[in-house]
């Protein structure tokens, strides 16, 4: 080939374009800060998970709430179980879940894979702060109040009392006395702890008894060797103790009062 042939063939050769085609390396996400459940775990509130921080691009996330013992589980969620249908960023804590700590497992996707991170473990889960100023429940329902509705700052009254005989004589062997129970809005109370001994003592014999579903308590003293106290005595004097059982004698809902009976010698 001529001198001139063979730069014209390396021109041609020179301005030929050839395409090059990189190959894309794989490359599936990778957690670079894991992700996290915001908001104290209390009844009524809703956890809130962030997704954390990737690298090589993901195009989705998938969420998935994890209940965990008192320990929290180990990192990567082992020992924890999955929420059924917990799988958005947002999850509402109920009351069968207090004392249970959660963490929230993040997948993330993109054309070449997945990879999962999980979050650290919340604290346990609190019940909610009591609201209930009064002590008094706060629904007004039919019947009498059961005791375990009623907490400090309310309190047991005895608001009626009543006495057979009507009138204490001499010749009195013994008497029954009623005391009816009331709470909360003059509610009756059931099952509160009546005692009532006479003041000064050894005038009648001491007793203890709950109120009925009536809210009354009825209680049959007998007559011991100090009754009267004096010969002029006009009236029987009666301690009277209101009281939740198992509560302090002095604590608690529990009330005293001294009520009065008509003696005639």
């Amino acid at each position: 080939m001529s001198s001139s042939l063979a730069a014209v063939a390396a021109v041609i050769v020179a301005a030929v374009v050839v395409p090059v085609v990189l190959a894309r390396s794989a490359a599936a996400p990778v957690n670079t800060a894991p992700p996290a459940a915001t908001a104290p775990p209390t009844v009524g509130d809703t956890l809130s998970a962030s997704q954390g921080t990737w690298s090589n691009n993901p195009a989705s996330f998938a969420f998935q709430w994890l209940r965990c013992p008192a320990s929290g589980g180990l990192p990567d969620g082992s020992g924890c179980t999955a929420v059924p249908g917990a799988t958005t960023p947002g999850f509402g804590v109920e009351s069968s879940d207090v004392g249970d700590r959660f963490r929230v497992r993040v997948t993330a996707t993109n054309a070449d894979g997945q990879a999962a991170a999980v979050s650290d473990a919340t604290p346990a889960t609190q019940s909610p702060p009591d609201q209930n100023i009064t002590g008094c429940p706060p629904v007004q329902q039919a019947g009498p109040l059961t005791l375990d509705e009623i907490s400090p700052p309310a309190r047991l009254v005895v608001d009626q009392t009543r006495i057979t005989p009507s009138v204490v004589t001499r010749d009195t062997r013994s008497i029954t006395v009623g005391f009816h129970v009331i709470a909360c809005d003059a509610r009756t109370v059931r099952g509160a702890l009546v005692y009532a001994t006479p003041t000064p003592f050894q005038q009648f014999t001491n007793q203890e008894r709950p109120t009925g579903a009536d809210g009354w308590a009825n209680l049959t003293l007998t007559r011991q060797r100090f009754f009267p106290a004096t010969p002029q005595q006009q009236n029987l004097i009666v301690f009277v103790r209101v009281r939740k059982p198992g509560e302090p004698l002095l604590e608690g809902i529990s009330s005293r009062r001294l009520v009065s009976f008509r003696v005639r010698l």
